[in-house]
């Protein structure tokens, strides 16, 4: 009993931790540039930090369950789709500040950057599955679901590929660090191997 109320507690602290965290970066991010603090380009390091700050949460919300099997830490399966709804959010900050301050909301222009630029109609695909993957998330509906959520969640794989392709080609010159991310990504991957080569069997 002892037990059980001290993982409780646990996990209370850190998905308050998360919370806060999360909220309180994006909170000083937008306050900063819209009080011109962002240094000279302020629209690239908003697209920066909510981009990259979505890939990290995707990242950490994979390296949960690899955690909590090494270090048999099963409280921390507990917040593992928090960390995935706060990766969705990033992203959906991400899409939503190059929708306000690249292309102004002008859909016919932002369609046509869908279409011309590879690295922006990748980068779609993933938000559209991190979407999906947050909105089945809801108890109820993954009750309804059933064995399909499953398949539908591991999708999520490709939405990391989808992601890591969207940073290296988003890039211009210096590719040091989308490689390292495409590196991370395919360790994470290659851990769940047998699981990823399952889920195609199924189809």
């Amino acid at each position: 009993m002892a037990a059980t109320v001290k993982t409780r507690q646990i996990v209370f602290s850190l998905k308050l931790a998360i919370h806060f965290i999360s909220l309180f970066l994006l909170a000083k991010l937008y306050f900063q540039a819209f009080n011109d603090r962002l240094g000279a380009d302020p629209v690239e390091a908003v697209l920066h930090f909510t981009g990259i700050g979505a890939f990290n949460l995707l990242l950490l919300s994979l390296l949960v369950s690899p955690l909590a099997q090494q270090f048999k830490w099963s409280f921390l399966l507990q917040v593992r789709r928090l960390i995935g709804l706060y990766s969705f959010t990033y992203a959906l900050c991400h899409l939503v500040s190059f929708l306000a301050f690249e292309v102004q909301f002008d859909w016919s222009l932002f369609l046509n950057e869908i279409i011309d630029r590879p690295y922006i109609t990748v980068g779609m695909f993933a938000v559209v599955i991190l979407f999906l993957l947050t909105i089945t998330s809801v108890s109820s509906i993954k009750k309804t679901m059933g064995r399909n959520w499953q398949s539908l969640h591991n999708a999520v794989y490709v939405a990391l590929c989808l992601v890591a392709l969207h940073f290296y080609w988003s890039v211009k010159s210096d590719i040091i660090e989308p490689s390292i991310y495409i590196v991370i990504s395919v360790f994470l991957l290659y851990l769940r191997k047998n699981k990823i080569r399952r889920w195609f069997r199924s189809f």
